[in-house]
């Protein structure tokens, strides 16, 4: 008898452990099944299309068109012809960069010409104070050609430097030192340079 009531307890009581073992998973489940129904909520779905529709916006937007300026034969001398290129920046460092960086490699198709000499590297670009370009140029940029051929590259360097804001002021630098006098039949160059001042002093 002992042994009957002793095993009759052992199962009582593991019948009330099963019962709140299930008693317990089922509490868990129902609050599984309530926080799972809570978490696909408007809120996180909302909070996602928009950055990804920002991202997507934005993209497009840092997109600038600059324009490289070239020279074209006339029947008399030269004229600045621009040629838009479109620059993935949103810097205006980074667009006047890009923008030198195809002058110096030169033309690649069409009548348009350069004066600048092959083999020019952009040393350096800052913009400063918003209005004032600082260009400056290796060695090469001051060797070969004539007076005119001069002018013409000046005009290159100042137009295509100029494309962001048609006002601003152009500095040139050579090797880091301010230009003064270009080739030599000695072109000064009084700067800062403006496409105004370029225009007047500088005529092609």
């Amino acid at each position: 008898m002992t042994n009957q009531q002793g095993s009759n307890r052992i199962s009582s009581g593991v019948i009330a452990a099963v019962s709140a073992a299930v008693v317990a998973v089922g509490g868990g489940v129902a609050w599984l099944t309530a926080n799972t129904t809570q978490t696909p909520t408007p809120s996180t779905p909302t909070q996602r299309i928009p950055q990804s529709g920002q991202s997507t916006t934005q993209q497009p937007g840092n997109e600038q068109t600059a324009n490289v300026y070239w020279l074209k034969a006339t029947e008399k001398s030269f004229e600045l012809v621009p040629q838009p290129i479109q620059v993935a920046a949103a810097q205006p460092n980074q667009v006047l960069e890009t923008a030198f960086q195809n002058l110096l490699a030169g033309p690649t198709e069409g009548t348009n010409s350069t004066t600048i000499p092959q083999g020019t590297k952009l040393l350096g670009l800052k913009v400063e104070n918003q209005n004032e370009v600082h260009v400056n140029l290796s060695e090469e940029f001051t060797s070969g050609g004539g007076s005119a051929s001069m002018v013409g590259r000046v005009g290159q360097i100042v137009y295509t430097a100029t494309t962001l804001d048609p006002n601003a002021k152009v500095y040139i630098e050579v090797n880091g030192q301010p230009l003064e006098v270009l080739g030599g039949e000695g072109v000064e160059i009084q700067q800062p340079l403006t496409r105004e001042s370029y225009k007047q002093d500088y005529p092609l």
